[in-house]
């Protein structure tokens, strides 16, 4: 029997646009210790034309096949390089001042079209983070490794990987995990639906007691890119954002403006300054019974904000009657000041309206977006698509299904109440008449979250759920007496790269 350590075990994420990564299981399962852009960047040399990089034709794992949905496709670049090597690519903070100090660098993105679009792109991504953020050593490396991947990887690429963690890598063991199951399994559920919301995809994924429901997976061309876009055009009517984008004495240029704009409107949303209101009504703020949950309090981890808001009843409490009425109009007005880039700037309600487009993306019209190829016909608004995929699925485990409803994606550590927000807009997915009741009608929704014991992500949202999960099975997996849920090198040694399909019922 294979045993390893649990301070050995590492867990890496792949998302589209992030991979997040850590080393050592504990009894309360951490937050990840490193995130990195999942980009490459390679030098363009002189005189020659990109390194052999050609910008008109698909990287290597988009020849291969078609995608499984048209939408999955991504305008983020992947330019293939014949020529280079792994140890060519700029990673992480390298590539960051490389671009920085305005370097000819060509910038791809390997995982964005949800497989691996170039190979050695993606071995020089894993690498960089197991040997220089992580620090193992290759010739002594007693480390498993599970990795959770995007959902619907093709046999031949979940084959690949697994010859590169073992035969580039020399890893001790090798686990991998659909990303939906992980970020199911992180909700403590076998059935539901996965919305995970990246940049500018959003993936759709039906689960029914632990397996995805492949055929009825699918994408839509809608991502935090599209909310960023809308909530800067909206923001040119406020007059305080104006003043700081381009003020009257000095005017910037109309390309500088729009990304002042954009790059304010990533630092609203990063600074959790945006609330999701349910179906087109402001969120509100419960107000509480006048009885405190001590033991609830401790649990959830949230002393201080209970701590805080006393002390703000009883500032409330001595003011005069004219100080309070005052203290109700700006709390109605919603107003915030934020600091940046040296302005101090005032915003109003309009920054509750940033996810409005992935509801209604007729709001877009008009703008400037760029995506990957053309979009024949309407956009479904996010709602509409995950009704459309759950209908995809048999009859009988649609009401199973809607229990477990469940949005993530790295702007929900940020964003709140997107879930109630998608939930309030489903309801005519499922049963509106007690007349019609059958024995198979999905009668209500329920919205999933991470639980709250795991106190590492509290504060952290449903974002990291994915890492969360893959956590979750390595610490179940890689402690199996039979060793059956991953792929040691044993396994690897006899049956090589296909014994990976036998480990994943899912790739079966």
């Amino acid at each position: 029997m294979v045993s390893f350590r649990d301070s050995s075990v590492v867990i890496i994420e792949s998302g589209r646009t992030l991979i997040r990564a850590g080393i050592g299981l504990h009894d309360l399962l951490k937050a990840p210790s490193y995130e990195i852009q999942a980009r490459v960047g390679l030098r363009r040399s002189p005189g020659d034309t990109a390194n052999g990089i050609s910008s008109q034709r698909p990287c290597e794992g988009e020849s291969l096949r078609p995608s499984a949905s048209s939408s999955r496709a991504s305008s983020l670049p992947c330019h293939p390089s014949p020529s280079a090597k792994v140890h060519d690519y700029l990673i992480g903070p390298l590539l960051d001042e490389a671009l920085e100090a305005g370097q000819d660098i060509i910038v791809s993105w390997p995982f964005a079209g949800g497989d691996v679009r170039d190979w050695t792109q993606a071995e020089a991504l894993w690498k960089y983070v197991l040997f220089n953020v992580l620090q193992l050593k290759r010739t002594q490396n007693e480390s498993p490794v599970m990795l959770s991947m995007p959902a619907g990887l093709f046999r031949e690429s979940s084959q690949r990987i697994c010859q590169i963690f073992f035969e580039r890598f020399n890893v001790a063991g090798f686990g991998l995990l659909d990303r939906p199951m992980s970020q199911l399994y992180a909700a403590g559920q076998l059935t539901g639906v996965v919305i995970d919301i990246d940049h500018e995809i959003t993936d759709i994924t039906p689960i029914y007691d632990g397996f995805i429901v492949n055929h009825a997976r699918s994408s839509t061309p809608l991502g935090i890119r599209d909310c960023q876009v809308y909530l800067a055009n909206l923001l040119r009517s406020n007059q305080s954002v104006m003043a700081a984008a381009s003020p009257p004495d000095n005017p910037s240029d109309p390309e500088a403006t729009q990304r002042f704009l954009e790059d304010l409107v990533k630092h609203i949303w990063l600074e959790g300054l945006v609330r999701v209101p349910s179906d087109g009504r402001t969120a509100e703020i419960p107000e509480d019974e006048g009885v405190t949950d001590i033991a609830a309090v401790l649990i959830a981890g949230k002393e201080k904000a209970v701590i805080e808001s006393g002390m703000k009843k009883k500032l409330t409490a001595k003011a005069s009657a004219a100080e309070q009425a005052r203290a109700r109009e700006i709390e109605a007005l919603d107003l915030v000041t934020v600091q940046f880039r040296d302005h101090s700037i005032t915003l109003g309600k309009e920054r509750h309206r940033f996810c409005e487009p992935l509801f209604d993306p007729s709001l877009l019209n008009g703008l400037s977006l760029t995506r990957a190829e053309p979009y024949e016909g309407r956009i479904l608004p996010l709602q509409e698509a995950v009704g459309f995929a759950v209908r995809q699925t048999d009859v009988t485990q649609r009401q199973y299904i809607w229990q477990g409803l469940f949005v993530t994606g790295d702007f929900t550590n940020h964003v709140k109440g997107i879930g109630a927000a998608l939930q309030s807009r489903l309801a005519p997915f499922i049963l509106s008449s007690p007349d019609q009741v059958t024995e198979f009608q999905s009668r209500s929704i329920r919205v999933l979250n991470v639980p709250e014991y795991f106190a590492e992500y509290r504060e952290k949202g449903d974002g990291l759920a994915a890492f969360l999960g893959t956590s979750i099975v390595a610490k179940i997996a890689f402690n199996e007496s039979q060793g059956k849920s991953f792929v040691s090198k044993t396994d690897y040694n006899e049956k090589g790269p296909h014994a990976v399909v036998e480990m994943s019922a899912g790739l079966l």
